[in-house]
């Protein structure tokens, strides 16, 4: 079993920055590949970067490419999101994710992905 709690999120005005984390237990941390997803009110969960075992690659989406960075500290079993340049279309609930089994595929596919936080919620104001 693996827990993935989430700290970070709050109000923050366009343009601002924000670093997320997420602690997660488990022994092997190490070599799961992790991701980040977030939910806006009335839309579905979106994929927004993710980042293998060894953190020596990432993937992100379009729509945050260039303004967030996703990192690792695997001593540390936690996984960050830096969010700079905020814009109000990126406000939602955001969360992490673990797939354990990392060598699978990069990026994993949604359904890759067995444990998920409870979520933290980012607010950005125009």
């Amino acid at each position: 079993q693996v827990q993935l709690v989430e700290s970070g999120g709050g109000l923050v005005q366009t343009g601002g920055s924000l670093r997320l984390s997420c602690a997660a237990s488990g022994r092997t941390f190490s070599s799961y590949t992790m991701g980040w997803f977030r939910q806006a009110p009335g839309k579905q969960r979106e994929f927004v970067a993710a980042i293998r075992w060894s953190g020596g690659d990432t993937y992100y989406a379009d729509s945050v490419k260039g303004r967030f960075t996703i990192s690792r500290d695997n001593a540390k079993n936690s996984v960050y999101l830096q969010m700079n340049s905020l814009k109000p279309e990126d406000t939602a609930v955001y969360y992490c994710a673990a797939d354990t089994i990392g060598f699978r595929r990069f990026p994993p596919i949604y359904n890759d992905y067995e444990y998920w936080g409870q979520g933290t919620q980012v607010t950005v104001s125009s």
